[in-house]
Protein backbone atom coordinates (compact mmCIF):
# COMPACT_ATOMS: atom_id res chain seq x y z
CA UNK A 1 0.00 0.00 0.00
CA UNK A 2 1.40 3.32 -1.17
CA UNK A 3 1.29 6.54 0.94
CA UNK A 4 -1.05 8.07 -1.48
CA UNK A 5 -3.74 4.42 -1.46
CA UNK A 6 -7.29 5.10 -1.94
CA UNK A 7 -6.64 9.14 -3.38
CA UNK A 8 -7.76 9.80 -6.94
CA UNK A 9 -6.46 12.14 -9.21
CA UNK A 10 -8.16 13.57 -11.94
CA UNK A 11 -5.06 15.06 -14.07
CA UNK A 12 -6.22 17.94 -16.70
CA UNK A 13 -2.74 18.51 -17.51
CA UNK A 14 -0.43 18.40 -19.96
CA UNK A 15 3.40 18.62 -21.28
CA UNK A 16 5.63 18.99 -18.25
CA UNK A 17 4.96 20.52 -14.93
CA UNK A 18 1.30 19.21 -14.54
CA UNK A 19 2.20 15.65 -15.93
CA UNK A 20 5.60 15.28 -13.35
CA UNK A 21 3.60 16.16 -10.71
CA UNK A 22 0.67 13.74 -10.91
CA UNK A 23 3.57 10.79 -11.67
CA UNK A 24 5.23 11.75 -8.15
CA UNK A 25 1.15 11.12 -7.19
CA UNK A 26 1.04 8.52 -8.28
CA UNK A 27 4.58 6.75 -7.75
CA UNK A 28 2.98 7.21 -3.94
CA UNK A 29 -0.05 4.98 -4.88
CA UNK A 30 -2.25 7.85 -6.11
CA UNK A 31 -4.91 6.67 -8.74
CA UNK A 32 -4.45 8.89 -11.73
CA UNK A 33 -6.54 9.54 -14.20
CA UNK A 34 -5.32 11.40 -16.98
CA UNK A 35 -7.62 13.37 -19.19
CA UNK A 36 -6.68 13.29 -22.59
CA UNK A 37 -7.86 14.86 -25.77
CA UNK A 38 -9.33 12.35 -28.41
CA UNK A 39 -7.32 11.15 -31.65
CA UNK A 40 -4.12 13.39 -30.20
CA UNK A 41 -3.45 13.64 -26.38
CA UNK A 42 -1.19 15.07 -24.85
CA UNK A 43 1.29 17.64 -26.56
CA UNK A 44 4.08 15.23 -25.84
CA UNK A 45 3.07 12.07 -27.63
CA UNK A 46 4.06 13.75 -30.56
CA UNK A 47 7.58 15.18 -29.63
CA UNK A 48 10.37 13.45 -31.03
CA UNK A 49 12.46 11.55 -31.80
CA UNK A 50 13.14 9.15 -30.07
CA UNK A 51 10.31 7.19 -30.56
CA UNK A 52 9.72 3.52 -29.31
CA UNK A 53 6.83 1.66 -31.81
CA UNK A 54 5.56 5.00 -31.84
CA UNK A 55 5.61 6.00 -28.52
CA UNK A 56 7.03 9.00 -28.02
CA UNK A 57 10.25 8.85 -25.06
CA UNK A 58 9.45 11.73 -24.11
CA UNK A 59 5.82 11.44 -22.94
CA UNK A 60 6.69 8.07 -21.65
CA UNK A 61 9.33 9.69 -18.84
CA UNK A 62 6.58 11.31 -16.89
CA UNK A 63 3.76 9.21 -17.39
CA UNK A 64 4.28 5.99 -15.49
CA UNK A 65 1.87 4.34 -13.17
CA UNK A 66 -1.87 6.36 -14.54
CA UNK A 67 -4.67 5.79 -16.65
CA UNK A 68 -5.58 7.51 -20.22
CA UNK A 69 -9.03 8.24 -20.62
CA UNK A 70 -9.69 10.22 -23.92
CA UNK A 71 -12.63 12.57 -23.46
CA UNK A 72 -13.89 16.07 -25.02
CA UNK A 73 -15.21 17.97 -21.90
CA UNK A 74 -16.67 21.05 -24.24
CA UNK A 75 -19.13 19.00 -25.70
CA UNK A 76 -22.59 18.61 -23.26
CA UNK A 77 -21.72 14.85 -22.89
CA UNK A 78 -18.04 15.22 -22.33
CA UNK A 79 -19.04 17.47 -19.70
CA UNK A 80 -21.37 15.62 -17.69
CA UNK A 81 -18.60 12.67 -17.52
CA UNK A 82 -16.07 15.01 -16.58
CA UNK A 83 -18.02 16.39 -13.69
CA UNK A 84 -18.90 13.08 -12.70
CA UNK A 85 -15.45 12.02 -12.37
CA UNK A 86 -14.68 15.32 -10.38
CA UNK A 87 -17.43 13.98 -8.04
CA UNK A 88 -15.34 10.72 -7.36
CA UNK A 89 -11.81 12.25 -7.14
CA UNK A 90 -10.05 14.05 -4.39
CA UNK A 91 -7.45 16.06 -6.49
CA UNK A 92 -8.08 17.64 -9.69
CA UNK A 93 -4.33 19.03 -11.35
CA UNK A 94 -4.51 21.27 -13.91
CA UNK A 95 -2.28 23.59 -15.69
CA UNK A 96 -4.10 25.58 -18.26
CA UNK A 97 -3.33 29.08 -19.10
CA UNK A 98 -5.13 31.38 -16.24
CA UNK A 99 -8.77 32.41 -17.53
CA UNK A 100 -9.05 29.02 -20.09
CA UNK A 101 -10.90 27.08 -17.55
CA UNK A 102 -12.93 30.16 -16.38
CA UNK A 103 -14.85 29.91 -19.57
CA UNK A 104 -15.68 26.82 -18.85
CA UNK A 105 -16.56 26.87 -15.36
CA UNK A 106 -13.98 24.44 -14.82
CA UNK A 107 -11.92 26.71 -12.50
CA UNK A 108 -11.52 26.51 -8.86
CA UNK A 109 -14.18 29.04 -7.76
CA UNK A 110 -16.92 27.17 -9.78
CA UNK A 111 -16.14 23.81 -9.20
CA UNK A 112 -15.43 24.32 -5.54
CA UNK A 113 -19.25 25.21 -4.18
CA UNK A 114 -20.28 21.66 -5.43
CA UNK A 115 -17.36 19.68 -4.03
CA UNK A 116 -15.74 21.56 -1.38
CA UNK A 117 -13.22 18.30 0.01
CA UNK A 118 -11.85 18.74 -3.57
CA UNK A 119 -7.83 19.63 -3.77
CA UNK A 120 -7.30 21.89 -6.90
CA UNK A 121 -4.18 22.28 -7.95
CA UNK A 122 -3.23 24.74 -11.01
CA UNK A 123 -0.21 25.24 -11.92
CA UNK A 124 0.81 28.29 -14.69
CA UNK A 125 3.38 30.84 -15.39
CA UNK A 126 2.71 33.88 -13.31
CA UNK A 127 0.38 31.91 -11.26
CA UNK A 128 -3.48 33.44 -10.69
CA UNK A 129 -2.61 36.66 -8.84
CA UNK A 130 -0.28 39.57 -9.98
CA UNK A 131 -0.06 41.90 -12.91
CA UNK A 132 1.21 39.15 -15.25
CA UNK A 133 -1.06 36.20 -14.33
CA UNK A 134 -2.54 35.97 -18.18
CA UNK A 135 0.94 35.45 -19.65
CA UNK A 136 1.85 32.44 -21.00
CA UNK A 137 4.82 30.26 -19.01
CA UNK A 138 7.54 28.20 -20.76
CA UNK A 139 10.46 26.51 -19.30
CA UNK A 140 13.64 28.52 -21.33
CA UNK A 141 11.04 32.07 -20.51
CA UNK A 142 11.11 31.00 -17.04
CA UNK A 143 14.93 29.79 -16.08
CA UNK A 144 15.28 33.77 -17.78
CA UNK A 145 13.05 35.77 -15.90
CA UNK A 146 13.19 33.82 -12.89
CA UNK A 147 17.14 34.71 -12.33
CA UNK A 148 18.53 31.09 -13.18
CA UNK A 149 19.86 31.72 -16.31
CA UNK A 150 21.97 34.81 -15.04
CA UNK A 151 23.86 32.90 -12.82
CA UNK A 152 24.39 29.82 -15.07
CA UNK A 153 27.04 29.49 -17.70
CA UNK A 154 30.58 30.93 -17.85
CA UNK A 155 31.93 34.57 -16.88
CA UNK A 156 32.60 35.41 -20.18
CA UNK A 157 30.11 33.22 -22.25
CA UNK A 158 26.84 33.78 -22.26
CA UNK A 159 23.76 33.15 -20.00
CA UNK A 160 22.49 29.31 -20.30
CA UNK A 161 19.60 27.28 -19.29
CA UNK A 162 20.20 24.09 -17.83
CA UNK A 163 20.00 20.61 -19.61
CA UNK A 164 16.59 19.82 -18.36
CA UNK A 165 13.55 21.61 -18.29
CA UNK A 166 13.72 23.09 -14.33
CA UNK A 167 11.36 25.08 -14.59
CA UNK A 168 8.52 22.86 -15.20
CA UNK A 169 10.13 20.29 -13.11
CA UNK A 170 10.36 22.14 -10.38
CA UNK A 171 7.28 23.38 -10.29
CA UNK A 172 5.59 19.97 -10.74
CA UNK A 173 7.47 18.86 -7.23
CA UNK A 174 6.06 22.35 -5.53
CA UNK A 175 3.07 21.23 -6.88
CA UNK A 176 2.85 17.54 -5.51
CA UNK A 177 4.59 19.24 -2.29
CA UNK A 178 1.40 21.15 -2.18
CA UNK A 179 -1.53 18.96 -2.97
CA UNK A 180 0.11 16.29 0.03
CA UNK A 181 -0.18 19.35 2.36
CA UNK A 182 -3.71 19.69 1.19
CA UNK A 183 -4.41 16.48 1.65
CA UNK A 184 -2.77 16.47 5.38
CA UNK A 185 -4.83 19.49 6.58
CA UNK A 186 -8.10 18.05 4.47
CA UNK A 187 -7.81 15.10 7.31
CA UNK A 188 -7.85 17.85 9.84
CA UNK A 189 -10.35 20.29 8.60
CA UNK A 190 -12.93 18.30 6.18
CA UNK A 191 -12.00 21.10 3.48
CA UNK A 192 -10.38 21.08 0.05
CA UNK A 193 -8.27 24.29 -0.93
CA UNK A 194 -6.51 26.01 -3.85
CA UNK A 195 -3.10 24.56 -4.43
CA UNK A 196 -2.04 28.00 -6.66
CA UNK A 197 1.56 26.84 -8.79
CA UNK A 198 3.63 29.60 -10.56
CA UNK A 199 6.27 28.53 -12.06
CA UNK A 200 7.59 31.83 -11.92
CA UNK A 201 7.73 31.48 -8.17
CA UNK A 202 9.22 27.40 -8.10
CA UNK A 203 12.48 29.19 -9.98
CA UNK A 204 12.66 32.15 -7.73
CA UNK A 205 12.47 29.47 -4.73
CA UNK A 206 15.70 27.79 -6.16
CA UNK A 207 17.82 30.82 -5.59
CA UNK A 208 18.26 30.06 -2.07
CA UNK A 209 21.72 31.66 -0.76
CA UNK A 210 22.18 33.14 -3.90
CA UNK A 211 19.16 35.60 -3.15
CA UNK A 212 20.20 35.46 0.18
CA UNK A 213 23.78 36.89 -0.66
CA UNK A 214 21.88 39.34 -2.62
CA UNK A 215 19.51 40.30 0.46
CA UNK A 216 22.72 40.45 2.45
CA UNK A 217 25.32 42.87 0.36
CA UNK A 218 23.55 44.52 -2.46
CA UNK A 219 25.56 42.84 -5.37
CA UNK A 220 24.07 41.35 -8.32
CA UNK A 221 25.62 37.75 -8.62
CA UNK A 222 27.04 36.92 -12.30
CA UNK A 223 27.84 34.17 -13.71
CA UNK A 224 30.99 32.15 -12.32
CA UNK A 225 30.77 28.71 -14.63
CA UNK A 226 31.25 26.02 -12.38
CA UNK A 227 32.30 27.64 -9.33
CA UNK A 228 30.38 28.54 -5.60
CA UNK A 229 30.19 31.77 -5.03
CA UNK A 230 31.16 31.14 -0.99
CA UNK A 231 33.05 27.92 -0.99
CA UNK A 232 36.57 27.58 -2.40
CA UNK A 233 37.88 25.15 -3.47
CA UNK A 234 34.13 23.84 -4.85
CA UNK A 235 33.97 23.28 -8.75
CA UNK A 236 35.34 21.04 -11.72
CA UNK A 237 39.21 20.40 -12.18
CA UNK A 238 40.41 18.64 -15.28
CA UNK A 239 42.80 15.42 -14.78
CA UNK A 240 44.66 14.13 -17.54
CA UNK A 241 42.12 12.27 -19.09
CA UNK A 242 39.10 14.38 -17.83
CA UNK A 243 36.86 16.74 -15.35
CA UNK A 244 35.78 15.42 -12.84
CA UNK A 245 34.14 17.34 -9.26
CA UNK A 246 35.85 18.47 -6.12
CA UNK A 247 34.59 19.86 -3.06
CA UNK A 248 36.29 21.05 -0.62
CA UNK A 249 33.89 22.49 2.09
CA UNK A 250 36.08 23.71 5.33
CA UNK A 251 38.97 23.94 6.60
CA UNK A 252 40.22 20.87 7.83
CA UNK A 253 39.18 19.03 4.41
CA UNK A 254 41.27 21.80 2.77
CA UNK A 255 44.30 20.85 5.02
CA UNK A 256 44.00 17.03 3.96
CA UNK A 257 43.32 17.63 0.54
CA UNK A 258 47.22 20.00 0.67
CA UNK A 259 48.16 16.45 1.75
CA UNK A 260 47.08 14.26 -0.30
CA UNK A 261 47.62 16.50 -3.31
CA UNK A 262 51.05 17.10 -2.17
CA UNK A 263 50.62 20.96 -1.96
CA UNK A 264 52.36 22.84 0.66
CA UNK A 265 50.15 24.89 3.01
CA UNK A 266 50.20 28.31 2.45
CA UNK A 267 49.10 30.82 4.96
CA UNK A 268 47.75 32.67 2.29
CA UNK A 269 45.02 30.20 1.83
CA UNK A 270 44.60 29.04 5.19
CA UNK A 271 40.85 29.73 5.37
CA UNK A 272 37.67 29.58 3.16
CA UNK A 273 37.80 33.18 2.84
CA UNK A 274 40.79 33.75 1.92
CA UNK A 275 40.42 31.47 -0.67
CA UNK A 276 37.27 33.02 -2.02
CA UNK A 277 38.86 36.11 -2.02
CA UNK A 278 42.26 35.06 -3.32
CA UNK A 279 40.27 32.96 -6.14
CA UNK A 280 42.42 34.07 -9.21
CA UNK A 281 45.34 33.04 -7.54
CA UNK A 282 44.68 29.66 -6.09
CA UNK A 283 43.22 28.55 -8.83
CA UNK A 284 45.96 28.08 -11.60
CA UNK A 285 47.90 26.44 -9.06
CA UNK A 286 45.16 23.74 -8.07
CA UNK A 287 44.72 23.41 -11.72
CA UNK A 288 48.44 22.91 -12.80
CA UNK A 289 48.79 20.15 -10.08
CA UNK A 290 45.54 17.93 -10.84
CA UNK A 291 46.45 18.06 -14.21
CA UNK A 292 49.60 15.85 -13.68
CA UNK A 293 47.04 12.91 -12.82
CA UNK A 294 44.18 10.88 -14.03
CA UNK A 295 40.68 11.81 -12.33
CA UNK A 296 40.52 8.18 -11.41
CA UNK A 297 43.84 8.37 -8.92
CA UNK A 298 42.79 11.77 -7.97
CA UNK A 299 39.26 10.34 -7.11
CA UNK A 300 40.72 7.02 -5.77
CA UNK A 301 43.09 9.30 -2.83
CA UNK A 302 40.80 11.68 -1.91
CA UNK A 303 37.78 9.64 -1.14
CA UNK A 304 40.01 7.38 0.66
CA UNK A 305 40.71 10.26 3.01
CA UNK A 306 37.26 11.98 3.10
CA UNK A 307 37.70 14.81 0.73
CA UNK A 308 34.15 15.11 -1.30
CA UNK A 309 34.54 14.29 -5.26
CA UNK A 310 33.33 12.61 -8.51
CA UNK A 311 33.85 11.83 -12.15
CA UNK A 312 31.92 14.06 -14.43
CA UNK A 313 29.94 11.66 -16.46
CA UNK A 314 27.90 11.10 -18.98
CA UNK A 315 24.77 9.16 -19.15
CA UNK A 316 25.92 5.71 -20.28
CA UNK A 317 28.13 5.89 -16.90
CA UNK A 318 25.54 6.80 -14.80
CA UNK A 319 23.11 4.12 -15.41
CA UNK A 320 25.99 1.85 -15.38
CA UNK A 321 26.74 2.30 -11.52
CA UNK A 322 26.17 -0.16 -9.13
CA UNK A 323 25.31 2.36 -6.68
CA UNK A 324 22.48 3.96 -8.81
CA UNK A 325 20.86 0.00 -9.37
CA UNK A 326 20.91 -0.32 -5.79
CA UNK A 327 18.80 2.31 -5.26
CA UNK A 328 16.84 1.16 -8.11
CA UNK A 329 17.28 4.55 -9.57
CA UNK A 330 16.61 3.04 -13.22
CA UNK A 331 14.22 -0.05 -13.46
CA UNK A 332 12.08 -2.36 -16.24
CA UNK A 333 8.32 -2.21 -16.61
CA UNK A 334 6.22 -4.20 -19.43
CA UNK A 335 4.81 -2.20 -22.02
CA UNK A 336 2.02 -3.56 -24.02
CA UNK A 337 3.51 -2.94 -27.68
CA UNK A 338 7.01 -1.79 -26.52
CA UNK A 339 7.85 -4.60 -24.03
CA UNK A 340 10.69 -4.35 -21.54
CA UNK A 341 10.85 -0.62 -21.24
CA UNK A 342 13.54 1.24 -18.97
CA UNK A 343 12.55 4.07 -16.80
CA UNK A 344 13.90 6.30 -14.06
CA UNK A 345 12.70 4.54 -10.48
CA UNK A 346 10.90 6.33 -7.30
CA UNK A 347 13.74 8.80 -5.82
CA UNK A 348 11.72 9.36 -1.88
CA UNK A 349 12.29 5.76 -0.18
CA UNK A 350 10.02 5.17 2.26
CA UNK A 351 10.45 2.52 4.54
CA UNK A 352 6.65 1.55 5.60
CA UNK A 353 4.81 2.74 2.51
CA UNK A 354 7.05 2.92 -0.24
CA UNK A 355 6.56 4.39 -3.81
CA UNK A 356 6.87 2.36 -6.85
CA UNK A 357 6.28 1.97 -10.50
CA UNK A 358 3.60 -0.59 -10.85
CA UNK A 359 2.32 0.28 -14.69
CA UNK A 360 3.76 1.80 -17.89
CA UNK A 361 2.69 4.94 -19.19
CA UNK A 362 -0.63 4.30 -20.69
CA UNK A 363 -1.17 4.23 -24.86
CA UNK A 364 -3.64 6.84 -25.81
CA UNK A 365 -7.25 6.47 -24.36
CA UNK A 366 -6.06 2.91 -23.27
CA UNK A 367 -8.34 2.94 -19.99
CA UNK A 368 -11.60 4.97 -21.24
CA UNK A 369 -14.20 2.02 -21.46
CA UNK A 370 -12.72 0.43 -17.77
CA UNK A 371 -13.08 4.00 -16.38
CA UNK A 372 -16.08 4.48 -17.74
CA UNK A 373 -17.70 1.14 -16.91
CA UNK A 374 -15.96 0.24 -13.75
CA UNK A 375 -16.63 3.99 -12.39
CA UNK A 376 -19.04 5.55 -13.87
CA UNK A 377 -21.96 2.45 -15.11
CA UNK A 378 -21.65 3.14 -19.07
CA UNK A 379 -22.43 -0.30 -20.60
CA UNK A 380 -20.80 -1.31 -24.08
CA UNK A 381 -23.72 0.29 -26.34
CA UNK A 382 -23.41 3.99 -24.29
CA UNK A 383 -19.56 3.44 -24.63
CA UNK A 384 -19.66 3.15 -28.66
CA UNK A 385 -22.39 6.38 -29.14
CA UNK A 386 -19.85 8.46 -27.24
CA UNK A 387 -17.04 7.00 -29.76
CA UNK A 388 -19.13 7.70 -32.40
CA UNK A 389 -20.02 11.15 -31.86
CA UNK A 390 -16.19 11.95 -30.81
CA UNK A 391 -16.89 12.46 -27.11
CA UNK A 392 -13.94 10.18 -26.36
Amino acid sequence: MGALDGITVLDLTRVLSGPYCTMLLADMGARVIKIEQPGKGDDTRAWGPPFLEGESAYYLSINRNKESVTLDFKQPEGRAILDRLIAKSDVLVENFRPGTLDKLRLDYASVAPAHPRLVYCSISGFGHTGPRRNEPGYDAVMQGEGGLMSITGTADGPSVRLGVAIADIVSGMFAAYGVAAALVARARTGRGQNVDIAMLDSVVALLTYQAGNFFASGRVPGRLGNRHPSIVPYETFAGSDGDFVLAVGNDQQWRTFCAVAGLPEDERFATNRQRVQRYDELRPILADRLRSERRQVWIDRLTEAGIPCGSVRNLDELFSDPQVAAREMMCTVEHATIGALRTLGVPVKLSETAGEVRTPPPRLGEHTAAVLQRDLGFDAAAIEQLRTQRTI
